[in-house]
C-alpha cells in the first residue's frame, strides 16, 4: 500500500484503510466495518500496533466503562504513498534556486491551468451541482486524494482522507492555493467552494464545502482560515 514494507494481512490492511478515512475509531466500530469479530479485530490491531502503525488512546464518555480509540501514527500515514515525493521536492528546490520565486510560480500556474482544462472537459456535460461534485470526487479518488462527497444542508462537502503531493505541498504551499482555485473553476462561477480543514493546518484530511453562490449583492467576502473549526457536518 505504501511506502513501509513491513507486510500485513488483507485484514489489517483494510482495517488501516478505514481508519485513514474516517480517523481515530473504536474496535467496536471497526468490527462492523470489516464483518469481523472483535477479537479478529484485536488481532489485526496487535499486528498494526506492533508494527508501529497504530496507536491508541482512552476515551472517557461519562458513566461507564471507557472505550478506546484507535488512530493512525506517521509510520500509518506514510503506508500511503506521497506521490515521487522526494523527486519532487528537489526539482522545486531546483527551480526556486536557479530561477527565482517567480518562475515557480509560473511552473505552477501552467499546472494549474493543465489540470483546469482537464477537469473541465471530465465535468462538461454534469448538470447539476450534485453531478460535478460527484464527479470531480471519482476523478481526486483516482488521483490518489481517497476523496468521497456527502450532501450537507443546501450543499455538500468534498472530503480528502489523503494527499499523494502532502510533501510538495509543504515545501510550496503555492500547490495548495492553486488546487483551490481549480476548484472554483471548474465547478463554475455560480459555486462557492470554502477550504474547511487542511492538512498542512494539521488536520488529519482537507475538506472543502462547495454551495451555490450567493447573489452579487448578498456575497461577503470568502475565507479558507478555518481549517476545521466548524465540526457541525464534517464529522466521521
Amino acid at each position: 500500500m505504501g511506502l513501509d514494507n513491513t507486510p500485513l494481512t488483507a485484514g489489517a490492511d483494510r482495517l488501516l484503510g478505514i481508519i485513514k478515512r474516517r480517523g481515530p475509531q473504536r474496535g467496536g466500530d471497526l468490527a462492523r466495518a470489516l464483518g469481523i469479530t472483535a477479537e479478529a479485530v484485536r488481532q489485526h490491531l496487535v499486528q498494526l500496533a506492533t508494527a508501529g502503525l497504530v496507536t491508541s488512546e482512552v476515551e472517557k464518555r461519562g458513566v461507564g466503562r471507557p472505550s478506546r480509540l484507535w488512530s493512525l501514527t506517521a509510520a500509518g500515514h506514510a503506508r500511503f504513498p506521497d506521490t515521487h515525493a522526494e523527486l519532487t521536492v528537489q526539482l522545486i528546490d531546483a527551480v526556486r534556486e536557479t530561477f527565482g520565486d517567480a518562475a515557480l510560480e509560473r511552473v505552477i500556474r501552467g499546472r494549474e491551468a493543465e489540470i483546469r482544462r482537464s477537469y473541465r472537459a471530465a465535468l462538461e456535460g454534469s448538470r447539476t451541482l450534485a453531478a460535478r461534485v460527484a464527479r470531480l470526487a471519482e476523478i481526486r479518488d483516482r488521483e490518489g486524494y481517497m476523496a468521497e462527497w456527502r450532501k450537507d444542508g443546501d450543499g455538500f462537502l468534498l472530503l480528502e482522507n489523503h494527499c499523494p503531493i502532502c510533501t510538495a505541498a509543504t515545501a510550496c504551499q503555492g500547490f495548495c492555493r492553486s488546487e483551490l482555485k481549480i476548484f472554483r473553476d471548474a465547478l463554475g462561477a455560480d459555486v462557492a467552494v470554502e477550504r474547511v480543514e487542511h492538512i498542512l493546518a494539521g488536520a488529519r484530511r482537507c475538506a472543502y464545502r462547495i454551495a451555490r453562490a450567493a447573489p452579487k449583492g448578498r456575497r461577503t467576502a470568502s475565507t479558507e482560515a478555518d481549517h476545521g473549526v466548524d465540526r457541525r457536518a464534517l464529522g466521521g
